[in-house]
């Protein structure tokens, strides 16, 4: 009896494990649907992927068509005013040829550049001293003109240059503006 015993012990365990992997697998085997976070791959790349990809480009076009508006007018106010009125250097390593006449005002950002080809100008100032000379490196104070053919540098908001000559010519590079 005791041997017929430990059969069917036997027996019943290997019937209840079976009933158990029997289970899981049927349960691994129903994932996918929306009640259920699972999902196969080719769900993912035929439905997942699409929706993201429509949703992105639906908020991406109203700021496209913003930044394309911003950079034409910025496009339109450098074609009209001949200079980067508050638009501060791009870190470009060229310089700007500048044509001023007579009269006219420069307006100078921090770490703007000056090079003086043609013409005169001077400087004008609130506090000293008006430029670094990087030519010599030495400094000019306000109300001082320009010699040509040397490098200045605006470390200071609030400098600008006068035209005082009917052709005035400058290589500028940084942040400014002409009025």
């Amino acid at each position: 009896m005791k041997k017929l015993d430990k059969r069917w012990t036997v027996r019943l365990g290997a019937l209840a494990l079976s009933a158990v992997l029997l289970g899981t697998g049927a349960a691994l085997a129903t994932g996918g649907d929306q009640s259920d976070p699972l999902i196969t791959l080719s769900y993912f790349n035929e439905t997942g992927i699409p929706q993201v990809v429509e949703q992105v480009e639906e908020k991406m076009i109203p700021k496209q068509k913003e930044l394309e508006q911003a950079l034409k007018a910025l496009i339109d106010q450098y074609a009209q005013g001949g200079g980067q009125t508050d638009v501060p250097s791009s870190g470009s390593a060229s310089y700007t040829l500048v044509s001023m006449t007579n009269g006219q005002i420069m307006s100078l950002g921090v770490g703007c550049e000056v090079l003086l080809r043609v013409g005169s100008a001077s400087v004008q100032a609130n506090t000293s001293p008006a430029l670094i000379d990087l030519s010599t490196g030495g400094t000019i104070n306000s109300g001082a003109a320009l010699t040509k053919n040397h490098l200045y540098m605006a470390t200071i908001a609030d400098r600008t240059l006068t035209a005082s000559a009917n052709d005035v010519k400058l290589l500028v590079r940084g942040s400014w503006s002409v009025a």
